[in-house]
């Protein structure tokens, strides 16, 4: 069996979530579908291993969350996912929900760097039992 087999059991998690967006999420899509921002395709609830990511820019390596309320009481737990997220090759970038209401093309400009500031890493998901 492969990797890919393995962890297509969030697949149906990242559609549920999809359903039901919140007003940061869809308003962030809106500027990032349709290779908005500088011709990057960027996927939105996408599946990592474990893990669904808000958004995704698989050709840069790069995951955007979304902070809403309840991470100021998870910073640990985000931590943690983060370091598990980097040994997959990805780059977590976040911002609270009201940055992206208030100020779009800040959020905006602070992907742009992100996602050009490095080259991308190479993704490899580490073996099932290292999640």
């Amino acid at each position: 069996m492969t990797n890919r087999v393995r962890f297509n059991h969030n697949v149906p998690a990242a559609r549920e979530l999809r359903t039901r967006e919140t007003k940061a999420e869809a308003v962030l899509w809106e500027a990032l579908r349709n290779r908005r921002l500088a011709g990057l395709k960027f996927r939105r609830q996408h599946p990592i291993g474990p893990f669904v990511v808000d958004f995704c820019c698989p050709d840069r390596s790069l995951a955007i969350e979304l902070d809403g309320g309840v991470h100021a009481d998870q910073a640990a737990h985000d931590a943690e996912r983060e370091a598990l997220l980097a040994t997959a090759g990805y780059r977590v970038i976040r911002f609270p929900n009201g940055a992206v209401i208030a100020d779009l093309s800040g959020v905006l400009a602070a992907i742009r760097e992100a996602a050009f500031s490095e080259p991308p890493r190479p993704r490899t998901l580490p073996r099932s039992g290292a999640w």
